[in-house]
């Protein structure tokens, strides 16, 4: 079959391959000046420093399918993500873990007494919480939520945590021991020369074409038997009935000279200070010596028509929008939606590559029995 895939992010570099490697031809449009998406990384001239270009990405994963695919393609070395936060000048580690707590509350409580000390100012009694908001103070209390989530939530989403849905912090732990790995996950690291050589990898293959600055004309559908879209799902349809919102990110960056701030990722909880976070990518890559430094500041914002998206936003506007542009996908033909940006939702980096895996096995079973190969791999809504 003659495929088009748009967008040689991490969805469609892995359907590339795996197309490629069954005998397919592939033409593959991306309309950035280089490879891999937002897990593009790139050696610093000056500094010689390993730089995550679009924020940082720590690979983590329980999938043994998954850990075992990215280590056949690159090696990785172990990372463990310890976050720091900054909040009313003093320090902090993240995830809230009994260190946490014993420094805030100037205690020294064991684990059971910690347990039992936040329950005691939790809002426990609370009914099934429905925002961000109640969901903290159900589970935290007033006052770690105040410091450590409700400005850092302010900045990066840009409305108040009482207006977005309680499932944005289901996601993040809170421990009762002084375990400060961000992640629960089995396999955690980071490979030892950056993520592009893992696409370049990839798409270094006879039945791959590569087109970088070309981006796709919905006039080309008819040129290819099939066509795998991982771009902004309203972009199909060049937003016809409206852009779906996401937040994006301002990356500003600084050069110093030594260690600026002893951690790969510090984060700032007051709203006052107005980037979410600061990223010293040197300490992304330990086991490298670099005299000097560079650090990004991050800024959060409403995501413009020019700008790259990052984050769905997903409230009752957009998810009723994501629904009408579901509806239509559905009504294509020779067409298939996957990643995060074709079906709108966040992904880690090891979930889409396990959807972009077995989407190319759906795919190829459906040639094989003769079948439509499907619109939607994964159902979005």
């Amino acid at each position: 079959m003659n495929f088009a895939i748009v967008g040689a992010g991490l969805s469609g570099s892995v359907l590339a391959h795996e197309l490629a490697q069954a005998g397919h031809s592939i033409t593959l449009l991306e309309s950035r000046n280089h490879p891999g998406g937002n897990v593009y990384s790139q050696r610093d001239e000056a500094s010689g420093i390993m730089l995550h270009v679009y924020g940082p990405h720590i690979f983590h994963t329980d999938s043994q399918e998954v850990w075992s695919y990215v280590n056949r393609l690159a090696e990785f070395i172990p990372f463990i993500n310890r976050i720091k936060t900054t909040v009313r000048g003093r320090v902090y580690s993240l995830p809230i873990n009994l260190h946490t707590i014993n420094q805030f509350y100037h205690k020294a409580f064991s684990p059971q007494e910690a347990r039992q000390f936040i329950a005691s100012i939790s809002h426990s009694a609370m009914e099934t919480p429905g925002s961000f908001e109640e969901q903290a103070l159900q589970w935290i209390g007033k006052d770690l939520y105040e410091n450590f989530f409700k400005g850092y939530t302010l900045k990066q989403w840009g409305i108040h945590p009482r207006e977005l849905p309680a499932a944005i912090l289901k996601r993040l732990p809170l421990r009762f021991n002084y375990d400060d790995n961000y992640y629960f996950n089995t396999f955690q690291g980071i490979p030892k020369e950056g993520y592009t050589p893992i696409i370049e990898k990839l798409l270094d293959h006879p039945q791959i074409q590569l087109s970088l600055n070309t981006p796709f004309q919905y006039k080309q559908k008819d040129s290819f038997d099939h066509v795998f879209y991982t771009g902004p799902l309203d972009g199909w349809f060049d937003y016809a009935y409206g852009r779906l919102g996401y937040r994006t990110l301002d990356f500003v960056r600084e050069d110093h000279i030594g260690d600026y701030q002893g951690c790969a990722l510090m984060n700032y909880g007051d709203v006052e200070v107005p980037y979410t976070r600061i990223t010293e990518h040197k300490h992304f890559t330990p086991w490298e010596k670099h005299e000097n430094t560079v650090i990004h500041k991050e800024y959060s914002r409403f995501c413009q028509p020019e700008d790259i998206p990052y984050y769905p936003i997903r409230l009752v506007r957009e998810k009723a929008l994501l629904h009408t542009y579901v509806e239509k996908a559905r009504e294509q033909t020779r067409v298939s939606f996957l990643g995060r940006l074709a079906t709108y939702r966040y992904l880690d980096m090891d979930v889409t590559i396990g959807e972009a895996l077995a989407a190319s096995r759906q795919t190829l079973a459906a040639l094989h029995s003769n079948q439509a190969i499907p619109v939607f791999f994964v159902d979005p809504l």
